[in-house]
């Protein structure tokens, strides 16, 4: 049989009430080889299309019974129905039969008495067209099969209308119901929040005319679900070379994803304990140095080698030996806290497995290498309390090597080296403990360790003393209120700076019965004053972060104030931006109720933190103390002075009061006065001094200006 013979013949179903045109119609189409069935009428038509779908009606409007424009819309709702072209035949020739056609779904019209030479071309141009069509949706169903299967959708946005058109699929990745209007917003709406940014701007980089867009980005599903899906999108250009539209694909890479990460974690952490390796290690150090030569920070390694663990290996076998690593591992990531500025983004990488019994700890960002003893010390401590492993009480040590970058070397490799070495040199120290490589380092440990131990008896001996520093106001020299300084003089070490011991108390938790003892303090000496008929002015005393910590300043704060019988007006609380940012609603709840009691609140050291003016509104705050770091230049540096008045201004602006500190020349004075700053503290009125010589100031009336005194 020849290719032409088997080629199927086209089917054109003709409806008609007059079986003279039926057959009039098929005569005129039979010599191009297509196939006609007739039927009489409407329900006959329907039937037809029942057992088997033409390629063509031919369909009469005007039919007794069941009219064409009836059976037209029963042919639309058919199976298969919507895409037959159906020819309507009319003897009418007026516009509302030709637009009704149109509207019951009709393809095209033609009028009686029928031009049967125009009729025939008519039909198999229609035939031509309607085979295309139906090639068309053919391929655009194989290749929505094969977007399926690929798990890829497609996309296009036209330019400049932003009109966008997608692919079924591209909705089914995002999520989406099929009929969801296919916007951008609705698009970007399931992106993961964290990476919708970076998507948007590349997109917007290539819409006009930047490089193409390649991207990785998360999805978010209705239920909670996440897929990953790469984009790939370009720009297409028209005729006279300006941007048309933009062309994307977009395709789930989850699993793919997946496995490579699955791959890079093998490759890149210790199976046993789960931490990373040595390799991952190396990689994390490197990363560290550099940024800490960016940043002009330092960063450390704490090297750990467990004492005698070969003891255990050999009396409790290896499994025993394991279980005591992993719990090593544990013990050693709780260890090393958040408030550790260490690599947060992944806390289990910043402590290492190197193999065997030797672990790693990696610190960024730190200011003082003596945070390095802290944490070893922490460790140390984890290390001591028994691990219970198979029935067994195992008890272990470790030795702990310290280096700093940069004194101990200029990069990973002699970093981590030299902490290694310092490890042995803690082992030959007899163990369970740390050493830091630089023996001049060692010495500072010590000395830390020994002004700890006598920190710790001082409170008890009563080797404490509070220093007052007065606040006068600009406008008059009157002095306006003090801040109560806390001093340590040590029997054998004399005055200890507040730089060198107040550190230390933060870390051990001493400085919260210190505070307290503060307060007490400052209220007594209120109470003496008052006795003795002396002026009373605010006293400010600082609060440490630690106190919200433990939830009792409030209560601690009001019975001191009930013992002594101290006017609430009269202590003032200061509390730094730092600690306000550590545990905000904590902080704030507290500082609101101290408020109600009566007691004033004023943020110290403003400007070295994060907070704002604006953020400041919101807080239960009297005062503003603007940072010396804003007041030594102002009389020098132009642009710092145009900063500090525009601070007061603002400040003032939202009701608080300003006090300057660090003031140390008449100049700075001058200048905070026409700026309109409130009070001022610093050298120029007085250097923190005992009680004794406060009583003078108060007594003399005057604000104590000693002219320009040294920093």
């Amino acid at each position: 049989m020849s290719a032409a013979a088997s080629r199927k013949r086209p089917l054109v179903l003709v409806v008609d009430d007059d079986p003279t045109m039926r057959v009039l119609v098929a005569e005129t189409l039979l010599p191009d080889g297509i196939e006609v069935v007739e039927a009489e009428g409407g329900p006959a038509a329907i039937a037809a299309l029942r057992a088997r779908t033409p390629d063509l009606v031919m369909l009469d409007v005007q039919m007794p019974g069941v009219d064409g424009f009836t059976v037209c819309e029963e042919i639309r709702a058919l199976p298969g129905g919507a895409d037959v072209p159906v020819v309507m035949m009319t003897g009418l020739e007026d516009v509302d039969s030709i637009r009704r056609a149109y509207e019951v779904g009709a393809t095209d019209f033609v009028t009686k008495p029928l031009q049967w030479l125009i009729l025939a071309h008519r039909v198999r141009y229609l035939l031509r067209a309607s085979a295309n069509l139906s090639e068309l949706r053919r391929g655009r169903e194989r290749l929505a099969n094969a977007q399926r299967l690929a798990r890829m959708g497609s996309w296009r946005v036209d330019l400049p209308s932003l009109a966008m058109h997608a692919s079924e699929e591209l909705l089914a990745l995002n999520g989406l119901p099929p009929n969801t209007p296919v916007t951008m917003r609705n698009l970007m709406a399931c992106v993961h929040p964290d990476d919708r940014a970076g998507l948007a701007r590349a997109a917007s980089e290539c819409a006009r005319g930047g490089p193409p867009l390649h991207s990785d980005h998360r999805v978010i599903h209705a239920d909670g679900s996440e897929r990953i899906l790469h984009a790939e999108a370009r720009l297409v250009l028209d005729s006279d070379g300006g941007a048309a539209a933009v062309e994307g694909t977009a395709q789930d890479v989850t699993e793919r994803k997946r496995a490579e990460e699955q791959i890079r974690y093998l490759a890149y952490h210790d199976s046993l304990t789960g931490l990373g390796n040595r390799l991952l290690f190396k990689e994390r150090l490197a990363m560290a140095v550099a940024t800490a030569r960016r940043n002009e920070w330092q960063a450390g390694v704490l090297f750990l080698d467990l004492d005698h663990f070969k003891r255990i290996n050999d009396t409790l076998g290896h499994s025993v030996g394991d279980a005591l690593l992993q719990g090593v591992a544990d013990r050693l990531v709780a260890s090393v806290r958040e408030t550790d500025v260490v690599a947060r983004d992944d806390i289990p990488s910043a402590v290492s497995r190197l193999g065997g019994d030797e672990f790693t700890i990696l610190l960024e960002g730190i200011e003082d290498a003596q945070d390095l003893a802290k944490v070893a010390r922490r460790i140390l401590e984890a290390l001591a309390r028994p691990f219970h492993l198979s029935g067994h009480e195992v008890v272990i040590s470790g030795s702990i090597g310290i280096t700093a970058w940069p004194e101990d070397g200029d990069d990973a490799e002699v970093l981590l080296r030299n902490a290694d070495t310092a490890m042995y040199h803690a082992k030959e120290e007899g163990r369970n403990n740390y050493q830091f490589y630089a023996q001049s380092m060692n010495a500072v440990a010590l000395q830390r360790l020994i002004l700890e131990g006598k920190l710790r008896r001082a409170l008890e001996r009563d080797e404490f003393e509070v220093h007052y520093q007065p606040k006068v106001v600009l406008a008059t020299g009157a002095i306006a209120g003090l801040e109560a300084l806390l001093r340590w003089r040590d029997p054998e070490l004399g005055m200890v700076f507040p730089g060198d011991f107040i550190p230390i108390a933060e870390e051990t938790g001493l400085i919260v019965p210190l505070s307290d003892w503060v307060a007490r303090a400052v209220c007594r000496q209120l109470v003496a004053w008052r006795e003795r008929g002396l002026r009373l002015v605010p006293i400010a005393v600082n609060l440490s972060a630690h106190q919200f910590r433990s939830g009792k300043l409030v209560d601690q704060l009001g019975a001191v104030l009930r013992e002594t019988g101290v006017a609430p007006h009269l202590l003032e609380m200061e509390i730094t931006e730092s600690t306000l940012m550590q545990d905000e609603p904590r902080v704030v709840a507290a500082l609101e109720a101290l408020r109600a009691q009566g007691l004033r609140i004023s943020i110290d050291d403003f400007g070295t933190g994060y907070s704002s003016l604006a953020y400041l509104r919101r807080l239960p705050v009297d005062t503003l103390k603007l940072d010396r770091s804003f007041v030594s230049n102002i009389a020098e540096d132009a642009d710092d002075a145009a900063l500090t008045a525009a601070i007061i201004s603002m400040a003032r602006a939202l009701r608080l009061r300003v006090v300057a500190e660090g003031v140390e020349t008449s100049a700075q004075r001058d200048l905070l006065r026409s700026f309109g700053c409130d009070e001022m503290q610093g050298y120029l009125v007085s250097r923190p001094v005992c009680a004794a010589e406060i009583e003078v100031l108060m007594l003399r009336g005057e604000s104590g200006d000693q002219g320009d005194a040294e920093s």
